[in-house]
């Protein structure tokens, strides 16, 4: 190719040449470039000095090789300045190379940007008047983005991210497109596996180019562990490609992705592990049953809620109770919606995170960057949380993580009138985010959350079941029914487990279950009843809320413990419960021991 390059460079000289001969009216500029194409590289300078110094970014990742400034000594004036651009670009032309000058400065100094190959480099050190040559490199905002702003609780030192640790002893296996791994972003964090399965894009024309099959790819690894737009940054990520050029696989491809990762984890054990799953597809029992055990052997999974305005149960892998399921929000903290879609809701969510106009990785070119906004960048937020919690408690399985991430998550800050009314109740009040550098939370503190049932039919003495997660302990069995009809509830074990029944009463809207789910061992519990009859009864400071208890006409009621709406609203439910059910003759609480509890009503749910 150089050789090429040659023989057209000389070709359009020669023409330069016979346009001299033939025209006596030539530029002085014309007239010099030749007769440094003839000078005889054999004789000195006309100034005879060492070359100047060259100086890179002490950043690898930020060098933008092939991109130059130079700069002129003190004293330089500007004719100088474009006649030593000239010599540059003849001197490199007689060995073949093409320069392009971008820019020329003349105020805080005298120089020229220039865009050549690094071969150029040692003639251009050797020019009269430079002083030295630096190669350019990026600069960045300091500001933080508004989806790393949002997971760090220690705000003290602005313009930082700052986690707990960086992740570095945690490998994520990423099912997703191709990823970029040349990005500045993520090169030498992302191992690119051999596995591919993928189906055929749909259409005649195809567009392949790396920008199109790398796009989402690289935008989710750079969010879980980008050197700057990255959650975790220590992070390795395995790159699994299960989604062509279009963002579309099959639910055959990621069983085969998930087998593969299976096989893997077998021959060469990696431990802790995190599986990102940045799609969904309908409901699939097979994919379900291929992810709950992958987390029984030890696995933890996280799956994008999905991007469609509906019930996350009806799509997989996030219905799958044992991954943990992530929603969007927006920057103001509210469910995500862009026009048509937005993030699904409902029971089998687990918590939400920033994934609006997230800034990450961009796959147009190895220092791009670029904005996308989905569940997928939300799932990818948890993933680099988990890492960094997983870190530190390297030996915490699934249940346990998911415990100290809505321990330690953001509560009640999504208005309950931005979800839709029917899954206003059984949704998640929670939005992800680190620990602050005050949390002392350890493997053996009691969490715990509320399990949602889907509402039960209609009929008198329909049910509905509760289940909590594989390794965790239910604590307690409620039901909750709008309109306050219900026929109680009872815990009944199957294959094992304990499973929350709750049972609709004559009359009702329908009953929903709620099994209080804990992990950990230490705990002391206490019953409070309240001091008069109707009163509220309340937990002391340091005891969190285990189930809310009613004593009615004689016969014990349990109510939900975990009521994901604003306390005013609680306590609406409480008094058109106490309407509908007669006279309240005791209230009371069961309360457990807690220190880290924020919120006496409820903790994670």
């Amino acid at each position: 190719m150089k050789s090429v390059v040659t023989v057209c460079c000389l070709s359009f000289l020669l023409g330069l040449v016979a346009l001299v001969e033939s025209d006596e009216d030539y530029t002085e500029d014309e007239e010099m470039i030749l007769s440094l194409i003839l000078q005889d590289d054999t004789q000195p300078e006309a100034e005879s000095r060492p070359p100047a110094q060259f100086y890179r970014c002490t950043k690898d990742a930020w060098r933008m090789p092939g991109q130059y400034i130079v700069v002129m000594r003190n004293g330089t004036h500007v004719n100088q300045v474009e006649r030593t651009a000239r010599r540059l670009r003849a001197k490199a032309a007689k060995r073949g190379y093409l320069i392009e000058i971008l820019q020329t400065y003349s105020g805080a100094f005298h120089g020229f940007l220039v865009k050549m190959s690094s071969d150029v480099l040692h003639m251009a050190v050797k020019l009269p008047h430079v002083e030295y040559i630096e190669e350019d490199s990026s600069i960045f905002a300091q500001s933080i983005p508004w989806n790393l702003q949002r997971i760090l609780q220690n705000k003290h030192e602005s313009g930082k991210y700052s986690p707990p640790n960086d992740g570095a002893k945690v490998g994520v296996y990423l099912l997703d497109t191709s990823v970029q791994v040349t990005h500045r972003e993520i090169e030498d964090r992302v191992m690119v596996t051999d596995f591919n399965s993928v189906p055929e894009e749909d259409g005649v024309r195809v567009h392949r180019q790396a920008s199109q099959c790398d796009s989402h790819g690289t935008h989710i690894a750079g969010v879980v562990s980008g050197r700057d737009s990255g959650v975790a940054r220590g992070a390795s990520v395995n790159s699994v490609r299960v989604l062509n050029c279009q963002g579309k696989g099959t639910v055959s491809g990621a069983l085969a992705g998930l087998e593969y990762i299976q096989s893997s984890l077998m021959s060469q054990p990696i431990r802790p592990v995190i599986v990102l799953l940045p799609f969904v597809g309908g409901f699939s029992r097979t994919l379900n049953a291929a992810c709950r055990k992958m987390v029984e052997s030890g696995t933890v999974l996280i799956a994008a809620a999905g991007n469609y305005n509906d019930d996350a149960c009806l799509y997989s892998p996030a219905s799958e109770p044992e991954v943990i399921t992530v929603g969007a929000v927006n920057f103001a903290d509210q469910p995500l919606s862009t026009g048509t879609t937005g993030t699904n809701v409902g029971r089998c969510v687990d918590v939400f995170a920033p994934g609006d106009d997230i800034i990450s990785a961009s796959s147009d070119c190895s220092t791009c960057f670029t904005t996308k906004s989905g569940t997928s960048q939300a799932a990818a937020h948890v993933a680099g949380i988990a890492a960094v919690l997983l870190n530190r408690s390297p030996n915490s399985s699934s249940a346990e993580l998911l415990q100290q991430l809505l321990h330690h998550s953001v509560r009640n800050v999504i208005n309950p009138e931005s979800l839709p009314l029917n899954h206003r109740l059984s949704t998640p009040n929670m939005v992800a985010a680190l620990p602050d550098s005050t949390s002392t939370l350890i493997g053996e503190d009691l969490l715990c959350r509320s399990v949602w049932s889907e509402r039960s039919a209609v009929k008198g003495f329909a049910t509905t079941t509760a289940r909590c997660r594989h390794s965790e302990e239910m604590l307690s069995c409620s039901s909750f029914s709008q309109n306050g009809v219900r026929a109680g509830e009872r815990v009944e074990e199957r294959d094992g487990q304990k499973e929350c029944v709750a049972v609709n009463g004559n009359g009702g809207h329908g009953v929903f279950a709620i099994a209080r789910c804990c992990t950990g061992h230490k705990a002391q519990c206490q019953m409070l009843e309240s001091p008069e009859r109707g009163e509220d009864a309340d937990c002391p400071p340091d005891h969190q809320l285990t189930v809310y208890i009613y004593v009615h006409n004689c016969h014990l009621s349990l109510q939900a413990a975990v009521i994901p709406l604003h306390l005013e609203m609680y306590h609406t439910l409480i008094d058109l419960y106490m309407a509908a059910a007669g006279h309240v003759l005791l209230k009371g609480v069961k309360c457990h021991t807690h220190p880290a509890a924020t919120h006496p009503l409820w903790s994670a749910g």
